[in-house]
C-alpha cells in the first residue's frame, strides 16, 4: 500500500501522538473505565482537561490575563455573527481578502453598517490589499489572517487605531502572535489545533457589554465566560471529544515541537521548499502574489501551455499517495495545505512527485 500524504485543507492532518491518545481515551478516559465519548462533562477528570487546555493556549501564545479563552460550538461561521452581535454598535470595518471574509461581512450587516476598507476580489483574492486606511469612527476592524482557498496570508500583527478582530482559523499556532494587538481572535479548530467540532475565541474582557442591543443568552460571550471559573465554556455541554484532541495536539506542539516558535521555523522551511519547486518547475505556477504567499496553504496551477495536463497530474499524484491536493473550485489547480502536523517528509514527497511529472511531460 502506498503511503498517504495528507494535504487536506481541513479537517486535516493531526499529530499521530494526538490520534493515539484519542484512541486510548475512547476506550478508557482518565482510568475511569468509561470512554471519553461517554463521560459527563462534570467529571473531575474532564474539568482538569478543560483547565489544562486553556493553560496550553495561554502558555503557547503568551495570552495576557485580561483575555478570556473560550471553547465553543458552531464553527467559525457562527462567530461571523456572534462577533458583530457583541461588538457592533453602529459601524464596523472589514478587510475583504477571500470568501470567508466576504461571508463575515454579510453576517455583520445584520447588526449595523459595514465599511469594506479594501478588497482583493478584483484579482480573485490573489493578494493582500495594501495602502488602505483603517477608519477611526468604527467599533472594530476585522481581518482574516490566512485565506485558505487562495493561499494568501497576513503574517504580521498590525497596529490598529480601533479594536482589531481576527479570524485565525487556518494559521493560529503556526507563528508567534502578539495577542495584545487584538481585541478578539477566533477560529475553527480543524486546521492546526484539533478536529472539527470546537471553535476557539480569545477575547479581551473590557470590550464586552458595550453594545446597546440585548443579546440572546448563547450569543453573549459573557455567558460562556461565566462567574465561576469551573463553568467557563460549559454553560451548555461542550464538544468534549474535539476539545480532548485539541488538548493532546497542543501538548504535542509544546512538548515535542518547541512550541509556536519552534513550529514556525519548520512551517517556514516547508513552505519555502514547496514554493521554490513551484517557481523552478516548468509545469507549474503559483497563484498568489509572492509577497503574500501563505505558509499554510500553497496554491498552484499548471503553467501556460500545460493546462491540458491538470487531470493527468492529479491522477499521477494520487497514485503516489498525495491526498487532498485538488484546488478549491473558485481557483482550480492544486492546493497543498501544510499545517503544523504535516511532516517535512510529505512536502518532500510532493516535490519529488512534481519533479518526476516534469521529467515525463515537459
Amino acid at each position: 500500500m502506498v503511503k498517504a500524504h495528507n494535504f487536506n485543507a481541513g479537517p486535516c492532518v493531526l499529530p499521530k501522538k494526538a490520534i493515539e491518545s484519542a484512541i486510548e481515551a475512547i476506550k478508557n478516559f482518565d482510568n475511569t473505565g468509561i470512554g471519553i465519548l461517554e463521560i459527563s462533562h462534570r467529571t473531575p477528570g474532564w474539568e482538569r482537561i478543560m483547565a489544562e487546555t486553556e493553560q496550553l493556549w495561554r502558555d503557547l501564545l503568551h495570552i495576557p490575563d485580561n483575555y478570556e479563552v473560550l471553547f465553543l460550538g458552531g464553527g467559525a461561521s457562527t462567530q461571523f455573527f456572534t462577533v458583530a452581535a457583541n461588538l457592533l454598535n453602529k459601524k464596523a470595518a472589514y478587510l475583504q481578502t477571500g470568501v470567508w471574509a466576504k461571508k463575515a461581512i454579510k453576517e455583520a450587516k445584520f447588526y449595523g453598517e459595514v465599511e469594506v476598507v479594501a478588497s482583493s476580489e478584483d484579482k480573485t483574492y490573489s493578494y493582500i490589499p495594501k495602502g488602505y486606511t483603517i477608519p477611526t469612527d468604527v467599533d472594530y476592524f476585522h481581518i482574516t489572517t490566512n485565506n485558505t482557498i487562495y493561499g494568501t496570508e497576513i503574517k504580521y500583527d498590525m497596529d490598529c487605531p480601533v479594536p482589531l478582530v481576527a479570524d485565525m482559523s487556518s494559521d493560529i499556532m503556526s507563528r508567534p502572535v502578539d495577542i495584545s494587538k487584538y481585541a478578539l481572535i477566533y477560529g475553527g479548530a480543524q486546521k492546526n489545533v484539533g478536529p472539527a467540532g470546537v471553535t476557539f475565541v480569545i477575547v479581551r474582557k473590557d470590550i464586552l457589554g458595550k453594545v446597546e442591543r440585548k443579546l440572546q443568552t448563547m450569543v453573549d460571550y459573557r455567558t460562556h465566560i461565566g462567574e465561576e471559573k469551573k463553568n467557563k465554556s460549559m454553560f451548555n455541554t461542550p464538544p468534549v471529544f474535539p476539545i480532548f484532541v485539541m488538548h493532546e495536539t497542543l501538548k504535542w506542539l509544546k512538548e515535542d515541537m518547541g512550541g509556536v516558535e519552534g513550529i514556525n521555523k519548520i512551517n517556514t522551511e516547508k513552505a519555502q521548499m514547496l514554493y521554490d519547486e513551484i517557481d523552478r518547475n516548468s509545469m507549474f505556477v503559483g497563484t498568489a502574489e509572492k509577497e503574500d504567499r501563505s505558509i499554510m496553504n500553497v496554491c498552484f496551477v499548471m503553467a501556460k501551455g500545460h493546462e491540458d495536463k491538470q487531470d493527468a497530474f492529479m491522477a499521477f499524484a494520487k497514485e503516489r499517495g498525495m491526498v487532498g491536493i485538488k484546488g478549491h473550485r473558485s481557483v482550480g489547480g492544486f492546493r497543498a495545505s501544510i499545517y503544523n502536523a504535516c511532516p517535512v517528509e510529505s512536502v518532500k514527497a510532493l516535490i519529488a512527485c512534481m519533479q518526476e511529472f516534469e521529467k515525463l511531460n515537459a
